[in-house]
């Protein structure tokens, strides 16, 4: 069984103990790290280590940052897009156990009518462009991480309402369809399908939003079709969250069976 897990820490320091908790518990095969929040000279890699995990991360001061975390080494790491490694705090590849696997951490956007916005756009349409030219779809890949866009109706607890939020709007939602149509599925509706109220994002600022269902669903494990037919469950560790000084966002676990 090959165990998959994607994690917004919103500040991996911060958030070290529940991490390395999380990680004897559920021992995953792979976990994708997003907004570690941390310059690569400070990033607690010597802990991760200890506990019996390989790393490869990059990252800047409190924004961005990304990292991999996998019980076996892994191979052909590469930091950000080939032509523009500036954006290595917010995508790294590598090849985990013959698993192509890809994390990235989407740019937000902020505002609909913000040149951020557009960049976000831009950024996946420049993600499409490294599928079809470096994978293909017949071969085994994940793309994982947080992709600031809750793709459906479901997905968001008010989508009428804020169907106007960078993270719902209808060019966001197009953009990430784009990507998916090159060869995605979308792991967690593979096994939940049409089940409202799965949400992977909870804002700090709202009151009680777990019990009271305020949440998106932003964080995702996709993968390519030899993958998805292998995978055999999905699901979102919600008492993470309700842990003490948790992060805002949680854990998305996929297992496949790999036999």
């Amino acid at each position: 069984m090959f165990k998959a897990a994607t994690f917004n820490a919103n500040s991996i320091r911060t958030r070290l103990d529940q991490l390395l908790n999380w990680l004897d518990r559920e021992a995953p095969d792979v976990l994708c790290v997003q907004e570690t929040k941390v310059q690569d000279q400070d990033f607690p890699a010597e802990p991760i280590r200890a506990a019996h995990y390989h790393v490869v991360f990059r990252g800047q001061k409190s924004h961005a940052g990304v990292a991999i975390l996998s019980r076996v080494e892994p191979s052909d790491i590469v930091y950000g897009f080939d032509e523009d490694p500036t954006d290595a705090p917010r995508l790294i590849r590598a090849v985990i156990d013959g698993v192509s696997v890809v994390n990235t951490y989407v740019p937000q956007g902020r505002d609909p009518d913000s040149e951020h916005f557009r960049y976000k756009l831009e950024w996946f349409g420049r993600l499409r462009a490294l599928f079809e030219h470096l994978y293909d779809p017949g071969q085994p890949l994940l793309w994982m991480g947080d992709f600031n866009v809750a793709p459906l109706p479901i997905d968001i607890y008010a989508p009428q309402r804020l169907e106007d939020h960078v993270d719902y709007h209808p060019e966001a939602r197009a953009a990430l369809e784009a990507v998916r149509a090159w060869g995605f599925t979308d792991v967690f509706r593979h096994h939940h399908p049409d089940e409202p109220g799965h949400y992977s994002y909870w804002d700090y600022r709202a009151r009680n939003p777990i019990e009271r269902g305020v949440g998106w669903r932003v964080d995702h494990i996709w993968a390519t079709a030899p993958l998805a037919a292998q995978s055999t469950r999905a699901w979102i560790d919600v008492d993470a969250r309700r842990a003490e000084r948790p992060s805002d966002h949680t854990f998305l676990i996929a297992e496949f069976d790999r036999s």
